[in-house]
């Protein structure tokens, strides 16, 4: 196992780079340009001499190995500098990745907008996956009963329904009607523990955008979990425990589930980046400042490195993912081997 991830990560390597390539070809052709927003004021060979500062006059392939050094050295040192306090190399003159929107360092803005992702984004994912995966298996398991046919009209709601209308809707009825819950995230709200008042804020304020992206998360999976949890019902092993007298409840939670868990992982494990991404629409009607709402500002910019930055993490979550789902495949089928 220790060999085969070892490999993997070796692997993974060359690929991030080809993504990378592919990245900043793609932007590198992009309309964009820093001296876009200066004023028409200033001259042109000031203007000339910001893109040399910036390295814009360089030959394509040189950009793109100057740009594989920030985002592959510079930046995961100041990391380990600014989170652990271990410095490597110049850490006060290192060079960084310069959003042209903000003219601060992209990686330090990711940062900032991380926390609200995973408050909203993060705590829909979990919910739904909690709820998913028992109600896909139990409707398996009672296939055609009330419960299965009122969770597909339901799920299938929750999937086909796109969640600007869901969350639109939910601010027309909980927000302007009732009065119960904002009708915005207010993004500076500082959380204190201590502090029933502000947790019962955070709480309120968390509500809507959760419990729309929970329903459309817990839709999708669940469908899948019972798909895959209706295949290993009717499978031999399952019959033979059965035979030999196995609880019922053991037959369904540990059998079933468990192998039927080898394609749902699958699934949530390339459903993971999505929370850093973000659910863009949903962060737009929510107005939630997370790492979704930061992509669309930065394309609408023009801000190439944010952009750039920010499609390349989620190509590296997407690869370490694929990754952490291909052990655990290991985990849950022992018959799996990596040899």
């Amino acid at each position: 196992m220790v060999r085969y991830v070892i490999r993997r990560a070796l692997f993974a390597i060359p690929t991030l780079l080809a993504i990378s390539l592919v990245i900043f070809t793609i932007l590198y052709f992009a309309p964009g340009d820093p001296t876009g927003a200066l004023p028409l004021t200033i001259p042109a060979e000031v203007r000339e001499a910001i893109r040399e500062s910036l390295g814009l006059n360089d030959p394509f392939f040189i950009q793109w190995l100057k740009w594989n050094e920030l985002m592959f050295i510079n930046e995961p040192l100041n990391t380990l500098d600014s989170s652990f306090g271990i410095c490597i190399g110049d850490c006060e003159n290192r060079a960084r990745i310069i959003s042209w929107a903000s003219r601060a360092p992209a990686m330090d803005i990711i940062w900032q907008r991380l926390p609200q992702t995973l408050w909203v984004l993060g705590l829909a994912f979990v919910l739904g996956t909690l709820m998913a995966i028992p109600i896909g298996v139990y409707s398996a398991y009672k296939q055609y009963s009330a419960f299965d046919n009122v969770g597909t009209v339901v799920t299938m709601l929750g999937y086909s329904v796109p969640t600007f209308f869901t969350g639109l809707l939910a601010i027309v009825i909980f927000s302007s009607w009732l009065g119960w819950f904002p009708s915005f995230y207010t993004t500076t709200h500082d959380v204190q523990i201590t502090s029933w008042s502000s947790i019962w804020f955070q709480i309120k304020q968390l509500t809507m955008p959760v419990v729309v992206l929970t329903l459309f998360n817990a839709a999708a999976l669940s469908r899948f979990t019972r798909a895959a949890a209706l295949d290993n019902l009717n499978e031999e092993y399952v019959r033979t425990a059965r035979s030999k007298g196995v609880n019922e409840g053991r037959v369904v939670s540990i059998h079933v589930m468990r192998n039927s868990m080898i394609p749902v992982v699958t699934l949530i494990a390339l459903s993971i980046p999505g929370i850093f991404s973000g659910a863009i629409i949903t962060e737009q009607i929510f107005r939630i400042n997370g790492l979704g709402q930061l992509l669309v500002v930065s394309i609408g910019q023009g801000d190439l490195p944010m952009t750039q930055t920010l499609t390349f993490m989620f190509a590296v979550l997407i690869v370490a993912f694929n990754l952490f789902a291909d052990v655990m495949y290991g985990w849950l089928d022992p018959r799996i081997r990596y040899d």
